[in-house]
């Protein structure tokens, strides 16, 4: 039998690790022959552009590298699949399927986050509806941890360590002047504010910044935003506050109007509206930072736990998908913070696809300005373990298709 492998929306620092755990599972697989990559995720196997990977990934060597280089090494795309009811979609399925019997591939693998199990959720009907036997199997991933079901995601523990160890060090920048300041950080989220929440790590290091957080899942009021800073401001410096750029503005100063396929608006600017708030209502030397998608590939500094982790669930998947099942998305049940343990095991792809798991209502504070300690417990162990990077000139070095 012959598999295939896609990769699809946003980038992470841990994609490629699944890609790898994957890949090296149908190594040692014997009745698995060739193993194809679709280039651009979905629109690979439309297009019928796809690689075999063992040409590509050749050596141990280069599986180290690979698992250690961020982003996505086959591409990504944000292509939605139709209805299968739709006008028309059952030529674009047959094209699909066609593609899958060309290459004679019995098991397809989308890594991506909840838009991507969409995908598989379809796949996995269609193939039902016209008796075919292939399987389709999720492989989660995502900065943003809003995947249900699964405890975290892939990608998520990388990219937090990455924003705490920036904020830490915007901590440090920010309080060498005898000025007073405010210092506004927007962290990517668009109704899950996890990423931005993670920041209470910090506290494990003896920090007691950032002085206020603000998440999509709390109401969020410009007034008093601007109390929490003045009252933050009689006991600091240098106030440090931390913004999800999902958070809703009164006045929807950071809204673009501009839509991706999935329906999910385009959000920035919320920290330059609150830094200009501040500016006029409070008066004091203010400045906002926003991440961006630094925060999506920035493997220099990636966990080791979340790259062990990437590489354990693809592995898992050519598993599941060889016992028989389909129609399922990879997940992690955590068992243990202390010690950490976790499993691996396959949910209904229905449970995840096109649905967010926001941040516990429970774990943000009264005052909607912080989180809780009970985060701190979460969080802690998918920020843990370093990884020995590959450097060539100085930079890291990373796996490039060629």
């Amino acid at each position: 039998m012959n598999i295939a492998a896609a990769q699809s929306g946003g980038p992470t620092c841990a994609i490629n690790a699944s890609l790898v755990g994957l890949f090296g599972e149908a190594l040692r697989t014997p009745q698995i022959d060739a193993v194809f990559g679709s280039i651009n995720g979905i629109e690979g196997i439309i297009n019928d552009d796809l690689v075999d990977l063992k040409r590509i990934i050749r050596t141990n060597e280069d599986m180290v590298l690979l698992k250690q280089t961020p982003s996505t090494v086959l591409g990504s795309c944000r292509y939605k699949l139709p209805d299968i009811s739709q006008e028309g979609a059952s030529e674009l399925y047959d094209k699909i399927m066609a593609c899958f019997e060309r290459h004679r591939i019995e098991a397809f693998f989308y890594i991506g986050g909840n838009d991507s199990m969409d995908t598989v959720q379809k796949l996995s009907d269609y193939a039902l509806s016209v008796g075919s036997d292939i399987k389709f199997v999720g492989i989660p991933k995502t900065i943003d941890n809003d995947l249900p079901v699964t405890d975290h995601t892939p990608g998520f523990g990388s990219a937090a360590k990455y924003v705490n160890a920036t904020v830490q060090e915007i901590i440090r920048d920010s309080s060498v002047y005898s000025i007073d300041s405010v210092t506004i950080i927007e962290i990517m989220g668009r109704h899950a504010g996890w990423l931005a929440a993670s920041t209470c790590l910090l506290r494990t290091n003896d920090e007691i910044a950032p002085h206020l957080i603000y998440l999509p899942e709390s109401d969020f009021s410009a007034e008093r935003f601007l109390e929490d800073v003045r009252a933050e401001r009689a006991k600091h410096k240098a106030v440090i506050a931390v913004v999800s750029e999902g958070i809703k503005l009164e006045a929807g100063g950071m809204r673009s109007g501009m839509i991706d396929n999935f329906g999910h608006e385009y959000l920035s600017g919320v920290g330059k509206v609150l830094e200009n708030l501040v500016r006029n209502e409070v008066g004091c030397k203010v400045r906002s930072i926003e991440l961006n998608v630094m925060q999506r590939c920035s493997s220099h500094i990636c966990s080791a736990t979340d790259i062990n982790e990437a590489e354990q669930i693809g592995a898992a998947a050519v598993r599941t998908a060889l016992e028989g099942k389909s129609g399922v998305t990879m997940v992690f049940k955590r068992l243990s913070d202390r010690p950490y343990v976790i499993t691996i095991e396959a949910a209904d792809t229905s449970l995840l696809a096109n649905k967010e798991k926001l941040f516990p209502k429970e774990w943000i504070t009264a005052a909607k300005n912080n989180v809780s300690d009970e985060a701190v417990k979460y969080f802690q162990p998918l920020i843990m373990g370093e990884v020995d990077i590959a450097m060539k000139n100085g930079i890291p070095l990373h796996f490039k298709m060629h």
